[in-house]
C-alpha cells in the first residue's frame, strides 16, 4: 500500500494525471523555459563577444596605428568586425567622404561623422537588446501562469470531495501536489530569465557606455585631423 502510494504522488504520475487544463499549463510553461534557456546561452555568447572583439580593437586603436589602415583593415574584414570597429568604420567612412569635398566646414564634417556612427550604434544596441524584452516577459509572467495552473488544479480537487462522504489528506493531496508542480514550473522558468536578464542588461549598459566613450574620443581625433 505505502509502493502505491508513493508511485501515485511521483512526479511524472501527477503530471499525466493533471486535468487538462494544468497539463496544457505545464506545456506551456516547460516550452518557454526551454525557449528562454536557448536564447539565454545565444546571448551570453554575444555578449562576450561583443567585450573580446571590443577589447582587441581598442588595444590596436589606442596603439596609435593609421586611421586609414585600422579602416581598410575593418573593411577588408567586416563580417568578423566587433562592434566597435563597426562603429569606427561608419564614422571615419563618413569623414573621409566629407573631408574630400571642396571647402567643406569643419562643423558640418563631424555633425556626419558623429550622426553615422550614432546610427551604427544603434544598429549594434538594437542586435545586441534583441530577445532581452522576451527574458524580461517570461521572468514577469511565468510565475503567474503556474499560479493559474495551480488554482485550477486546487480547485478541481476540492471539487472532487463533493462525491466523498468524509474527506482525507489521501482525496486532496494528489491534486493539490499536482496543482503546485505548476507553480514549480512557473518558478522555474522565471528565476534563469530574470537573473539573465539582470545580468544581461548590466553588461548591455557597461557595453553602451564604451561605445559612447569610443564614439567621443574618435570624434576628438577626428576633428584634430580635419583642422589640420
Amino acid at each position: 500500500m505505502n509502493a502505491n502510494i508513493v508511485q501515485d504522488m511521483s512526479f511524472l504520475h501527477l503530471i499525466n494525471t493533471a486535468s487538462l487544463p494544468v497539463q496544457l499549463v505545464m506545456t506551456l510553461l516547460l516550452l518557454t523555459s526551454f525557449l528562454s534557456w536557448w536564447y539565454i546561452f545565444r546571448k551570453l555568447f554575444a555578449i562576450r563577444q561583443a567585450q573580446k572583439k571590443s577589447d582587441e580593437f581598442e588595444t590596436i586603436f589606442w596603439k596609435g596605428i593609421d586611421l586609414n589602415t585600422l579602416y581598410q583593415d575593418a573593411n577588408n574584414a567586416r563580417h568578423v568586425t566587433g562592434s566597435m570597429e563597426r562603429i569606427f568604420e561608419a564614422g571615419f567612412r563618413e569623414f573621409i567622404k566629407h573631408k574630400g569635398q571642396q571647402g567643406a566646414d569643419i562643423s558640418a564634417i563631424m555633425d556626419g561623422t558623429r550622426r553615422a556612427m550614432r546610427a551604427t550604434y544603434q544598429r549594434e544596441m538594437d542586435g545586441l537588446e534583441l530577445h532581452l524584452s522576451f527574458l524580461a516577459t517570461v521572468g514577469s509572467v511565468s510565475p503567474y501562469v503556474g499560479l493559474f495552473g495551480t488554482v485550477w488544479g486546487i480547485m478541481n480537487s476540492f471539487r472532487g470531495l463533493s462525491n466523498v462522504t468524509q474527506a482525507t489528506i489521501a482525496h486532496v493531496a494528489p491534486g493539490i501536489a499536482e496543482a503546485l508542480i505548476a507553480t514549480a514550473m512557473g518558478l522555474f522558468a522565471a528565476i534563469p530569465a530574470v537573473v539573465a536578464y539582470n545580468r544581461y542588461a548590466h553588461d548591455i549598459d557597461r557595453l553602451a557606455t564604451r561605445f559612447e566613450s569610443f564614439m567621443e574620443e574618435l570624434s576628438n581625433v577626428l576633428q584634430r585631423q580635419a583642422m589640420e
